[in-house]
């Protein structure tokens, strides 16, 4: 699986952040001042002017401003999303795209974890078989939290009859 871009992501976007009442007039324009004022080569005075038009519906300034922005490129729509998540935190955190990223993190950790416990139950307790692994597991418990630690530490012992 590829990695989606910024302009992937703005692209899936596009429509849940254009809909109605999803972003406020204020919210905005400080999108596009801080796009003009810290990026000028992002948002050109000109190109603010039109985006901050009061006679100009607030959605059709929004579709235009994410138009101009994807054909910007990949740099222009990560500077996007970060003035979107410092001017409208709690609409960055329901974007359909970081949705979309979720299932995958879960996937890797259920793996993982499926991973280790196949580890655990199907290998043979000589400890010549994974000298390393029981190196691994032995600070594994650093890391993961203590209800699960004290699982990794008897597998450690000579003895997994215990379990």
């Amino acid at each position: 699986m590829t990695e989606q871009t910024y302009c992937d992501r703005l692209a899936q976007d596009r429509p849940f952040l254009t809909g109605l009442g999803r972003l406020s007039e204020q919210q905005v324009d400080r999108i596009i001042l801080q796009l003009n004022r810290y990026y000028p080569q992002i948002l050109s005075n000109k190109d603010a002017e039109k985006f901050r038009n009061p006679k100009v519906s607030l959605r059709v300034r929004l579709c235009d401003l994410l138009g101009h922005l994807q054909r910007s490129g990949e740099r222009d729509c990560q500077e996007f999303y970060r003035a979107l998540y410092i001017h409208a935190q709690p609409l960055h955190s329901c974007l359909p795209s970081r949705h979309a990223l979720r299932p995958v993190a879960f996937l890797t950790c259920l793996g993982l974890a499926a991973g280790l416990a196949l580890l655990v139950y199907c290998c043979p307790p000589d400890p010549k078989v994974l000298p390393g692994a029981r190196r691994v597991l032995g600070f594994s418990p650093v890391i993961v939290d203590r209800h699960v630690s004290r699982f990794l530490l008897a597998f450690l012992t000579d003895d997994l009859g215990g379990l």
